[in-house]
This record gives structure tokens, sequence and C-alpha cells, in this order.
């Protein structure tokens, strides 16, 4: 827990600063694994992290695609708004431990899986970023690349020449992009969070420009919210309105796991439970209303339903008009690269090896490793993506489910933070040499399970549920295996800086 004594008046008054014991033990902790000190995020923080993930071009996608399954547009609406609230539930339960103990997602999963068990969970999320960080760096670069070859046509002969599956003008506008994300999470968390506070709202008054735009257009007379030529029955309705809600919590699955990097910033609870209100059920149901007012707009407009936001903007005719929404989307992608993708591995790698890899440099390994992979290339085959992301986020649902079952259930609520950067069989998180095997027998069937699932084409239907049944078989076999756990009482081994901080 930060140390309530602590004398040193440059730490005591540096934002955000952490809190390194002496007898942390060097192999599990540096000065970004360390006990967040004086935390300072307020909802409104809490709010922007949500508004980055949501407004985005990723997003828009996810919530446009659902007219393709054949539902209206209220029916469309009451998915999107069920699937969040669900994920606003989960991300109160999952930013309550790393609040507590002031530590990202990595080090609190050293209490379910021991000190050094924990690297299994960090880099398997590591990893789902890894991928996903190099997706949205190159849909950027190509909204980026839209917008100079509209100002500048003479660039168009760079588009001919290809290079590992990606042209001239493509490389360049993909290193501009990457660096531009790579300058922004340099600075540091408090870089991140000021540039989220503007990302989102930013891309707000594109979305709303947009369907002002449109709704002048067509008249609201000529909308059409019934875009899918498919006719369902009643009973198919609700199923695809099911499986429309497990999509909105499976887009978020990523963020989710990892949301303790951020809440161990909060204030409080109070505080991340009024953000994480207002920035997804609040939020996302205004988003969700404007993107059904652009979709819809489209097939009145253009004779064709468009769920790409990028190619929307594209048509509006007015170039300073497309340049703007253009680099405005272009920010949103970049704040929830940096967020879901650029932060999490920072952590999951630095916690493998503290005193040799920082934030910055995890960070940096994500950056690195994501143009290695050219995802260009990756995401122009939809097979290879598919099962690529498919197998990753298996393990996404029963880690979640081991995280919660562990801490409310096993633990009750508690964090002994000393000891989770206690290397020694005196810890309480030693377990079997650092590896608590309860939880990593529990994760291999679920995860089993899950990827059975993804391969098996008989089963594509349910593979849209794969989370859910990921956190219940996860969380379930851990609830069996770890029964006979006791927490110990909390009186007895609280000092008083951390009840202190645990009653907030």
């Amino acid at each position: 827990m930060p140390n309530q004594e602590m004398t040193d008046a440059n730490v005591q008054h540096r934002p955000n600063a952490a809190c390194i014991k002496p007898h942390y033990s060097p192999k599990l902790c540096n000065e970004d694994l360390a006990p967040t000190q004086n935390p300072s995020w307020s909802w409104y923080n809490i709010f922007s992290f949500w508004m980055s993930d949501v407004h985005s071009m990723g997003g828009y996608v996810v919530a446009a695609s659902f007219f393709t399954l054949g539902l209206s547009s209220w029916q469309v609406l009451i998915s999107l708004l069920v699937g969040i609230c669900i994920v606003q539930l989960c991300a109160n339960l999952v930013a309550k431990p790393s609040q507590m103990a002031g530590v990202p997602y990595a080090v609190i999963c050293r209490q379910a899986f021991g000190v050094f068990g924990a690297n299994i969970p960090a880099v398997i999320r590591g990893l789902i970023a890894f991928a996903w960080y190099g997706i949205q760096t190159y849909l950027a670069a190509n909204a980026l690349m839209l917008v100079l070859l509209k100002f500048v046509p003479s660039l168009e002969p760079l588009t001919h020449s290809q290079w590992l599956g990606l042209s001239a003008l493509g490389w360049i506008c993909f290193g501009i992009m990457w660096a531009l994300q790579a300058m922004v999470f340099w600075h540091g968390m408090n870089a991140i969070k000021r540039f989220i506070d503007v990302a989102g709202p930013a891309v707000y008054v594109v979305m709303l420009m947009l369907a002002g735009w449109i709704l002048y257009k067509t008249g609201l007379d000529n909308l059409s919210f019934t875009l899918s030529s498919k006719v369902l029955t009643p009973g198919q309705q609700t199923w695809e309105m099911i499986t429309a809600t497990a999509l909105v919590v499976s887009y978020f699955s990523g963020p989710l796991l990892n949301f303790g990097d951020f809440s161990r910033y909060g204030k409080n609870m109070q505080e991340i439970r009024r953000g994480n209100r207002w920035g997804l059920p609040f939020n996302f149901l205004l988003f969700s209303i404007v993107t059904v007012v652009i979709v819809s707009g489209t097939q009145s407009l253009f004779g064709q339903m468009i769920t790409d936001p990028i190619e929307t903007v594209s048509r509006v005719g007015n170039s300073v008009a497309v340049a703007i929404g253009l680099l405005t989307m272009i920010t949103a992608t970049i704040g929830i690269n940096i967020v879901a993708n650029f932060v999490s591995p920072a952590f999951d790698f630095s916690n493998c090896a503290p005193q040799k890899i920082s934030f910055r440099t995890g960070g940096m390994i994500a950056a690195v490793g994501s143009v290695l992979l050219t995802p260009w290339n990756l995401f122009q085959s939809p097979e290879l993506i598919h099962y690529t992301l498919d197998v990753l986020g298996a393990f996404i649902g029963p880690l979640f489910g081991i995280l919660i079952v562990d801490f409310y259930l096993i633990k009750r609520g508690q964090v002994h933070t000393d000891d989770l950067f206690n290397a020694t069989s005196s810890g309480r998180y030693w377990y079997r040499s650092g590896f608590n095997p309860k939880a990593i027998v529990a994760l291999l069937p679920a995860v089993a399970i899950g990827l059975l699932i993804s391969f098996t084409p008989g089963l594509h239907a349910v593979a849209n549920f794969s989370w859910f049944i990921g956190v219940l078989l996860g969380g379930g076999a851990y609830r069996i295996i770890a029964r006979h756990e006791r927490a110990a009482a909390v009186s007895a081994v609280y000092t008083p800086a951390e009840m202190s901080k645990e009653s907030r």
C-alpha cells in the first residue's frame, strides 16, 4: 500500500508517484509496478478512458454491424445498452482490488496465480494487445493516407510499389502513426491522461456534425431504421439480440480485463464507479444513437448501408470537412490504441523482469513487435485474424473469472499489498515456488474448451459467447478447487495506512 508516513517531499507531491518499501523484492518491483502514491484520477478521467475506448472506428463498426444481423434500430439499441451495462458491472468488480492496492493488473494477478505465476495472465494479455496494437495503428494509417491523397494527389504513385505487403506511402503513414503514439506514451501516464481527456470528446463533435449533415441531406422522414433484408421470426430476433449483447461484452473484454491498470490511479471507488456509470451506459447509449442515425442515413443518402466511418466521412464532399473528420478519427484511434493496447503490455512485460523492463521499455517492445507482425497482412486475411484473435481471446474469459472469484470469494475482498512484492516462502502469495497450481489447473480446461469452440465450425454460433463460457468455467473451476482456502482477518494484518486506503 502507499506509505502514508513517507517524508520525501519530492515523492509526496509528485502525482501518481510510487511507493517502494525497502523489503520489496527487486524481482517483483520497480517504480511502475509499485503501489501508487497519492492517486489523482477523478471520475472524469475514468469517463474519458471509456470515451476513448468507445469512440473509435472499431466501436463504430461493431455497433453498425448489428444491423446485418437482421435487427431493427430499437433492437440494436437495446442490445448495445444491455451489453454495456454488463461491462459496467464487470468494470466495477475488476477495478476494486487494483484501486485498493494501487497496483496494475499484472501485479494484482499475483493474488490468484502467485508472485511468479502472474506472468502467465500478464503475458497472455500482453500478446492480445500486441496483435491489436498493430492492427489499430494500420487502420489509423489508412485514414491518414486518405487525407494525404485527397490534399496531395501527386503522392498517388507512392501507392503503386509494395514491400512486405504495404505500399511506400503506406509505410510512411504507418511510421507517422507509430511515432505519434510512441511519443504520447513515452511521456508517461499523466500525458496519456491528458490526451484521452481530449480525444474522446473530440470524436463526439465530429460524430454529431456528421449525423447533423446526414439529417440535413436526407430529412428525418427518409431515414430507414430497418436496414437488413433478413426477415426474422420473433424467436430469431431474440436470439440475435442476445448474440449482439454478447458481442458488445466480447469487444470490451480486453480493456475490461486490465482495467486495473487505470483504476489504480482512481482517488476512490466512488469516483471510479461514477466514471464507469457516465463513461459506459450513458456515453455508449448516446454514441449508439448517433451511430444508428449515421448508418441509417447512409442507406437513404448513398443507396447502400455503410458501416465504415472512414468511408462515410470521405463521401461528405467538402475537403476541409473530410480532413477534419478523418484527422479526428485518427486521434480517437490513437487514444484507444494507447489505453487498450499500449499501457497493458507495458505493465505486463515489465512484470516479467521488473529490473530489466520498465513501463516504457515494455510498451516499446509491443510497439516494435507490432511492426514485425506486419499487421496489414494479418488484417487482410479475415480467416487468419479471426483464428488468431479468437485463440487469444479464449483466454480472457477464464482469466477474468479466476481473478474475480479469487478476490471476492476466496480472499474475501482483501489485498495484502506487501505480500504482492514478497518473493520468499513467507509471503501469502508464494504458494508453490511462486506459482499457484490451483489457478493454473482451473485455467487449463477452461482455455481448452474455448479453443475447441473457436476451431469447431459447427460451434460457430457458440463462439460469440466464449467470454461468458470462459468466465463461468474458469471461475467455477477455481472456486471448487480453492474452496478450502480462508482469508485471514483484515484487522490482524492491515496497517493503518492500508485500512485507510481500503475504506475509500
